[in-house]
């Protein structure tokens, strides 16, 4: 009895993983070939922003949202507030130079590139 446990115990066990995939993948994953079928390739600029052209005959880009920009001008420019405002708690210098810094640090992420 108790090798016919361990041998139905081994091939239920083993009979998953030799049976193939039966789902094809989703219509967005890469091994689906959408861009492959669609024509739909995307192109490089110089400065890095991607682009390529949809089926409506539309040109698309995806470029930095400058997140990265935002955040170390927000902590250069905390720094830098609180280094000139020298008076009192220095809370104001603190705040006003991280949203000064932010905005600007993310106008400098952005880059002049526009997306029409």
């Amino acid at each position: 009895m108790r090798k016919i446990l361990i041998a139905a115990t081994i091939a239920v066990t083993a009979l998953p993983a030799a049976s193939p995939a039966y789902a094809d993948p989703p219509p967005w994953a890469p091994a689906h070939g959408y861009r492959a079928k669609k024509g739909g390739i995307a192109y490089r600029q110089a400065d890095g922003v991607r682009y390529w052209r949809g089926e409506d005959g539309r040109y698309y880009c995806k470029r930095s949202n400058g997140t990265t920009g935002l955040l170390v001008g927000a902590a250069l420019g905390a720094l830098l507030g609180r280094a000139i405002d020298t008076r009192g708690d220095r809370a104001t210098g603190t705040i006003v130079g991280a949203a000064a810094r932010a905005l600007i640090g993310k106008e400098i992420a952005e880059g002049p590139t526009r997306c029409r």
